[in-house]
């Protein structure tokens, strides 16, 4: 699927996956092939959680890290769609290869 990219400069971070659109903090970051599988294997799970349970559960896990690490960076860093995304984003084969609901493995 190829996505639609969208340039915010005020973006909180480099870039964020919101099923149809790839938002970036800068245009040049389109030719970051790392971030941009990144966020398409965001767009794998939303796809497969039907988008809107993607957004409950990420914003759940968050929740519950922040409340257990009281600290931003680290709730981020262990929402499990987070884990498979960034253990995966430097293999640009990964989605051909990707089983459904991978991001489990990360619970």
């Amino acid at each position: 699927m190829k996505p639609y990219f969208l340039v915010y400069k005020k973006l909180p971070a480099n870039a964020m996956a919101i099923f149809p659109f790839i938002i970036l903090k800068e245009k040049r970051l389109q030719s970051d092939f790392v971030l941009v599988n990144h966020e398409k294997i965001h767009f794998r799970q939303q796809l497969e959680l039907l988008i809107i349970p993607f957004y409950v559960l990420y914003l759940l896990n968050y929740l519950i890290n922040l409340m257990k690490y009281k600290n931003h960076d680290q709730a981020y860093f262990h929402i499990v769609f987070e884990k498979e995304a960034y253990a995966c984003d430097q293999n640009l084969e990964y989605l051909k290869q990707r089983r459904f609901f991978s991001w489990a493995k990360y619970l």
